[in-house]
């Protein structure tokens, strides 16, 4: 899944959504990863470039891409 970040708003939505997620979260902006739950990882991205999220053993993984779909962007 593929989500924009391009906002000081929309990253700390997206951190409130994320935090209680269960299981590993990855973003990348295919350079760098970092936890999804971390705002000031998130920050350290290219938040001008759409971000990939990586979801490692997280059960509820197609609840939250639905939840995040206001985040996302067509490959």
């Amino acid at each position: 899944m593929r989500v924009i970040l391009n906002s000081v708003e929309k990253v700390t939505d997206f951190v409130n959504i994320i935090k209680n997620a269960e299981g590993d979260i990855d973003l990348s902006d295919r350079r760098y990863f970092v936890d999804a739950k971390s705002i000031l990882g998130i920050f350290s991205l290219d938040l001008t470039k759409p971000l990939n999220i990586e979801f490692h053993g997280s059960e509820s993984q197609a609840s939250l891409e639905n939840t995040l779909s206001k985040f996302s962007v067509a490959n």
